[in-house]
């Protein structure tokens, strides 16, 4: 499988469809996220058994796929009529020696006979299926088996594994991550073949990556982890993958920052007297200590010959929009014009007011020396485009903020200087690249994120930026307790939800309501305990509730709806906004203080903390409401364990290491951030905080050393780590 060229063969091979070794398993490899051979060597097993040692048939799931390590209890067969054509079932009771779980087999009698002749009772064996359920209770149906002695050698299987004996040839045994079509004895098969054909690969890295990483050579270690000699080598063999996927992203990110270095930018730096200095005199508060110290760190950069590449994260309510606000009026002050990018209508509507408000009698330019604000979204009708691109064209406009609608062909600026893109997350790389293209040079870069982000992830995800963080929540904001009531423990607890919040509107403030969804899920209409918005805002006029100015928002409405409802609640006249997620950031409504969360569970502690932030933010301490129903099981001890968390702090840099620990990294940094689809399998960014530090340095040092990557390996990391994207 080995292959040359510009290429490193290590990476020439591992990017070889899978097809090559498996054939016509191709489309089931696929279906597990398993392309090429690179795919299934990083496909490893979930856990290795040796031994005696049996799997915990208490944890068995119903509804899940299952690869168990049991010994045969109880063997009973009920044969059918007599004949050919007879069909009977062999009932089989597995065991770990503690717990018993039944198996049953259908089949023409022959079979049931030769069946029971393998599944002796004591027999120890691999039984692979999906988790049905039989009055009540777990039960696997015509499981996949293979039975094995005691040192892990192949005795006998079914009919599809009589031919699996070379997997199974001593020594640990590794369980894979399987399916249905695809049982883990024919991963491991798949995994020996591909180790075979991979023969002496050469590594991908130079010697002192290898010795620098101290971890073994390639093909060593995937040997170490599809066929171990014993368990001691496992963790060496996932330490070195581990460490590839870390160095992979590092030296992306490295690279990319040496390529910001480059970018010849113009200087933006002010002379006194002009905007930004008028707009800080008219400021009703002292900036905090933080929004002074990044203030300074944002305007060193900007007064540089190259362009800023920087972060801004913070805390909830710490004051980010006016830190960036002050960036973009430093750039006007240069005769230049800045760009605000924002994912959602919503999210851009939030941020023309909020800015054009605290600019006050600047934002319209003309005799007060101020500079125009304009918004461009793709709702707005052909002449309020038309006007605003003309107001962008001729540098008339100062600011100019929007959603995707700024990335368009149609809209030129005449000297853009400083790009701030809102909720990076949800950009890509192309996407800001197509308004970097807007600029003479390459613009001024600052990105914000409302979401606080542990180190381990900002050096993986946000690792080609500089990160400047704000901590300090600007004096004025009120507490804001939270509460989570278990619905289900104490349904009268919800009742004195709406009583409580129809206390808060009878003393003239607001109230948010949030729902996860905007209908009901399938047909099951239920006003009385569904946790759509449309069930809410039915069952909300029969509670306390009933008679106070009550309105719905959400995403699907349209524009002028959506604006006309957040202008009514901002000036106070509705009582209480029931709203999907859009309100999650930018909504600043100092009057609001509670929120309730219907079926809070869903949603993640991150988006609580976010939505959270949106009360408080006056003079009225905020109550926020958590409803959510405890059960028995293991997802709902986890959901409410979380919840309860996010009531014990209101600290979001806390807050988000506890959802990392939780929900790994995918779910943190937004949807399919994690796993095959940035290439990150087995690295783990909370246990593998070490080293992803160590595979910084290593990057760090490659590109002092080849400042261009010449290195095959280097350059396929790359290429790699650019086709999956790590930013979108």
């Amino acid at each position: 499988m080995a292959a040359g060229g510009w290429r490193s063969e290590a990476y020439a091979a591992l990017d070889q469809r899978i097809g090559l070794v498996v054939g016509a398993q191709e489309k089931s490899f696929a279906a597990m996220g398993i392309r090429t051979v690179g795919d299934l060597m990083h496909h490893v097993p979930r856990r290795y058994v040796v031994g005696t040692e049996l799997s915990d048939l208490s944890e068995v799931e119903v509804g899940t796929h299952v690869a168990l390590l049991a010994r045969v209890a109880e063997v009973r067969a009920h044969p059918g009529p007599p004949g050919r054509k007879g069909r009977g079932r062999l009932e089989v009771r597995l065991t770990d020696g503690r717990t018993k779980l039944p198996a049953t087999f259908f089949g023409a009698n022959h079979l049931l006979e030769w069946w029971q002749r393998s599944l002796q009772p004591g027999a120890r064996g691999i039984f692979s299926a999906k988790v049905g359920e039989f009055r009540g209770e777990p039960q696997l149906s015509h499981p996949d088996y293979v039975i094995v002695d005691e040192q892990g050698f192949f005795v006998a299987g079914s009919d599809r594994n009589r031919s699996m004996a070379s997997v199974f040839r001593g020594g640990p045994i590794g369980i894979y991550p399987a399916s249905a079509k695809l049982p883990t004895w024919d991963i491991a098969e798949a995994a020996g073949l591909t180790l075979h054909a991979l023969g002496d690969l050469p590594d991908p890295w130079p010697d002192w990556v290898r010795e620098a990483g101290d971890v073994l050579p390639l093909v060593e270690a995937l040997r170490a982890v599809h066929q171990p000699p014993d368990l001691g080598q496992v963790e060496a063999g996932l330490e070195r993958l581990s460490f590839d996927e870390a160095l992979e992203v590092q030296l992306t990110m490295a690279y990319r920052r040496a390529d910001h270095g480059r970018l010849a930018a113009i200087p933006r730096d002010p002379a006194t007297g002009g905007l930004l200095e008028a707009f800080d005199q008219r400021l009703p508060f002292e900036l905090t200590e933080g929004q002074q110290q990044v203030g300074a760190e944002i305007a060193a950069d900007l007064g540089k010959d190259l362009a800023m590449q920087r972060l801004l994260q913070g805390e909830v309510g710490s004051g980010k929009t006016v830190v960036a606000l002050r960036a973009m009026l430093s750039v006007v002050d240069t005769g230049g014009q800045s760009a605000l990018l924002a994912p959602t209508e919503v999210l851009a509507v939030q941020h023309f007011r909020s800015i054009s408000t605290m600019l006050g009698d600047l934002a319209g330019g003309g005799m007060f020396g101020g500079t125009r604000v304009v918004l461009l979204t793709g709702s707005m009708t052909a002449a309020q485009k038309k006007k605003a691109l003309l107001a962008i064209a001729s540098g008339e406009a100062g600011i100019a903020i929007g959603t995707h609608a700024l990335l368009s062909d149609a809209v030129q600026f005449a000297d853009l200087g400083l790009v701030v893109v809102d909720e990076q997350h949800r950009f890509g790389v192309e996407q800001r690249n197509a308004l970097n293209a807007k600029a003479a040079l390459h613009p001024h870069v600052l990105v914000m994120t409302a979401t606080p982000i542990p180190r381990s992830v900002a050096l993986t995800i946000y690792g080609d930026l500089e990160v400047s963080t704000l901590r300090e929540v600007p004096a004025g904001r009120s507490d804001v307790t939270t509460n989570v009531v278990d619905v289900q423990a104490h349904p009268r607890w919800v009742e004195r939800a709406w009583e409580r919040a129809r206390e808060e509107v009878a003393q003239g403030r607001q109230v948010f309501v949030v729902c996860p969804r905007i209908t009901p899920e399938g047909d099951a209409y239920d006003p009385e305990n569904g946790w759509s918005l449309e069930e809410v805002v039915d069952r909300l006029a029969g509670t306390p509730l009933g008679g106070v100015r009550i309105a719905a928002l959400h995403g699907q409405m349209a524009t002028e709806d959506k604006d006309r409802v957040m202008s009514e609640f901002a000036a106070g006249a509705i009582d209480v906004l029931v709203a999907t997620t859009v309100i999650e950031v930018g909504v600043d409504v100092p009057n609001a203080s509670m929120m309730v969360v219907c079926d809070a569970g869903r949603f993640g502690i991150s988006q609580l903390h976010q939505l959270r932030g949106r009360i408080g933010r006056g003079q009225f301490p905020g109550l926020c409401l958590l409803l959510a129903a405890a059960q028995e099981d293991t997802t709902m001890e986890r959901t409410m364990e979380r919840l309860h968390g996010l009531a014990a702090t209101r600290d979001g840099f806390a807050l988000a290491d506890l959802d990392l620990a939780q929900r790994r990294e995918g779910n943190v940094l937004g949807t399919n951030q994690a796993g095959s689809h940035t290439g990150m399998r087995l690295l783990n960014v909370t246990r593998d905080a070490d080293l992803i530090g160590l595979a910084r340095d290593v990057a760090e040092r490659a590109v002092a050393l080849d400042p261009d990557a010449q290195t095959p390996g280097f350059r396929d990391a790359i290429r790699r780590m650019e086709l999956v994207s790590l930013d979108e």
